[in-house]
């Protein structure tokens, strides 16, 4: 167990009191700007000065997130404001997103509340069932905990692939075959992704969590084998992101920001399960895939977006989620090796979060920035827009220092 210099838990302690305090004023922007004045409604995308946009969708992602979000706040603060907003977006959520007559959720909705895609995304179901057994664990309300399970078992009966394994992207709102399976415009129409088995792991081992069920603990250990020995590339140890229905690969395109991402989602499985030998396996895929983002990084500490291997070509925008995901992800990483460059380099996000993607005048984070360093002009909040991945990132480091310092 390492010991700690008073230099280093001044350090430490600094950077817990800055993510505590981030963590607040985010929650604080999400609970005033993303239900309607007359708290009727929610708001489907807000722009960079905190006004609504005008007949946005509102997302299951989005919704999903929010539940997340602030039932996590509360099972980490116990602050009672983050149970009673978790409650009023778990209403809206069973309210207006059910599909009543085919089961699961709906994709989104209408600013009135009514359906609007009826498609069955399984990355937005994932999202579903993190959020529910998040607020299941928050509230002690039993009926999320039903509807997460429910929802569990219409996953692996409708979209996992018994032969090759793994999950299938979407289907029609009847569970049958879809032709258009992307998840958004930007995306490759492939039948799997890394994207929706990454956060299928994650909600998956969120449910197991709380309710110790054995069939999904094999899931998830099914999705860690399907990770390692399709998805991350066992020379360069990053991830292909697109596949067949047989996991072959079709992009050359490599995502930093998911890297890091899975390089600790995948290894907190593992640890959540149980499983010695995957533990120390992902613990060292943890480090290798750490290293190689990070000799990735720009020299303000900073993740590029993506990087396509056969072309060479580097997209050189700086988006909020990476940065946080970095944040976790260098600090895991630092953990289990007990290597403080990788302290470093986490601390070296978080500045420049600090310092370049947080609007210290109408407040949260930036989307990001283009290739100029400029700001793009995207939304604060929408379909993708959502408070999971930087309260997430606060959440993750104030509570692995609390307990580094209290070892």
């Amino acid at each position: 167990m390492k010991k700690y210099t008073a230099e280093e838990e001044n350090q430490l302690q600094a950077y817990k009191t800055a993510v505590d305090k981030e963590l607040k004023a985010i929650l604080d922007w999400w609970m005033s700007h993303i239900i309607s004045i007359d708290q009727l409604k929610f708001n489907g995308a807000i722009d960079n000065t905190n006004q609504p946009i005008a007949n946005a969708s509102i997302g299951l992602v989005l919704q999903c997130r929010l539940l997340w979000t602030f039932s996590t706040a509360y099972s980490s603060t116990k602050n009672k404001t983050y149970l009673a907003f978790s409650n009023t977006i778990y209403t809206y959520l069973i309210k207006h997103f059910t599909d009543k007559v085919y089961g699961g959720y709906y994709w989104s909705v209408k600013q009135n509340g009514e359906p609007e895609l009826d498609k069955k995304q399984i990355y937005g179901l994932a999202f579903a069932i993190y959020g529910l057994a998040a607020y299941y664990e928050a509230s002690a309300n039993k009926e999320a905990l039903i509807k997460a399970e429910e929802l569990y078992h219409l996953i692996v009966a409708k979209s996992f692939d018994a032969i090759n394994g793994g999950y299938i992207e979407c289907l029609q709102r009847d569970w049958s075959a879809i032709e258009d399976m992307r998840l958004s415009n930007k995306d490759h129409n492939s039948i799997k992704s890394m994207n929706t088995h990454l956060h299928v792991i994650e909600a998956f081992t969120k449910l197991y969590s709380i309710n110790n069920n054995p069939a999904v603990a094999e899931s998830i250990n099914s999705l860690l084998s399907v990770f390692l020995n399709h998805i991350i590339d066992p020379k360069e140890f990053q991830q292909h992101l697109f596949f067949s229905d047989n996991w072959n690969s079709t992009t050359s395109l490599v995502s930093f920001g998911h890297d890091i991402e899975a390089s600790w989602l995948l290894y907190e499985s593992a640890l959540v399960i149980g499983n010695l030998n995957l533990i120390e396996t992902f613990k060292n895929l943890a480090i290798k895939m750490a290293n190689v983002v990070a000799a990735n990084r720009d020299v303000d500490g900073a993740l590029f977006n993506e990087y396509d291997v056969n072309t060479s070509i580097l997209n050189k925008e700086k988006h909020w989620w990476p940065q946080a995901e970095a944040m976790v992800g260098f600090f895991n990483a630092f953990q289990l090796s007990n290597d403080s460059t990788f302290l470093a380099y986490s601390l070296e996000s978080w500045n420049f979060i600090s310092v370049k993607l947080k609007d210290n005048t109408y407040g949260e984070w930036y989307w990001g920035l283009n290739e100029e360093g400029k700001i793009l002009d995207k939304e604060k909040a929408g379909f993708w827009k959502c408070p999971y991945h930087n309260s997430r990132a606060c959440i993750e480091i104030s509570t692995r220092i609390k307990n580094l310092l209290h070892q």
